[in-house]
């Protein structure tokens, strides 16, 4: 899991692995992401298509004004979501 989740190489997961006291070569690593990789990948993929789906139920408004300060003329926006907060 840490050389899938964390930007480390198959060595540097090795070092971790050894400073808690699990000795395992790069290659044990590697066979264990061919493996095992594809499992987490598809769990990984799966959370982040829920909390997307999540997201869709919000609503938001958008309010557009035109506004004239100091004789120039200014086009101005406002997002606001289901709950009243301003985005």
């Amino acid at each position: 899991m840490l050389y899938i989740r964390f930007p480390l190489s198959l060595r540097n997961v090795e070092d971790l692995l050894h400073e808690r006291g699990i000795d395992v070569s790069h290659e044990t690593v590697r066979y264990w992401w061919n493996r095992f990789g594809p499992m987490f990948a598809s769990e990984i993929r799966r959370k982040r298509v829920q909390q997307l789906r999540a997201f869709s139920k919000w609503k938001w408004h958008v309010d557009e004004v035109f506004v004239k300060a100091n004789g120039r003329r200014h086009y101005l926006w406002r997002a606001v979501d289901h709950e009243g907060a301003v985005l």
